[in-house]
């Protein structure tokens, strides 16, 4: 494969995993290492992150996440949370498609980036009257 890709089954499979944080409130920084995977299911396919997560001087530790992301269109991507809320919503015709969702008082804005595909990103910046991170994943 190369180029991005056209549909949702293109992510299928284990991904390596590799996460930058940069929380600007608290002035620390931290990184996630592991794995995600996505595995087809009669919704679309469920994504789950498993890693090591270490932020600033805190101890190091397990973080997990799960989404899912199933196909709207030929074209347009659905992410919901695990317990089916919807969270954004991306256009797989862009090579860098962009998202947002708003979660008061909280705006998160995520920029994916296929232009390497397979290798792809996800910076994700978060802003909000407790909030003022990045989080850029690999």
């Amino acid at each position: 494969m190369s180029g991005r890709p056209t549909r949702l089954s293109d992510f299928a499979g284990l991904w390596a995993l590799r996460r930058e944080i940069d929380d600007r409130k608290s002035g620390q920084t931290g990184s996630l290492s592991g794995e995600s995977s996505f595995q087809p299911t009669q919704d679309g396919l469920l994504y789950r992150e498993e890693g090591t997560l270490k932020l600033g001087d805190q101890p190091q530790l397990t973080a997990s996440r799960t989404y899912l992301w199933s196909e709207v269109s030929d074209t347009e991507i659905d992410v919901s949370f695990e317990d089916g809320r919807p969270f954004h919503r991306f256009n797989l015709t862009k090579t860098m498609p962009q998202a947002e969702h708003l979660c008061l008082p909280d705006f998160y804005n995520v920029t994916y980036d296929f232009q390497g595909w397979p290798v792809w990103t996800s910076d994700w910046r978060v802003l909000g009257p407790k909030k003022d991170y990045r989080m850029f994943s690999t």
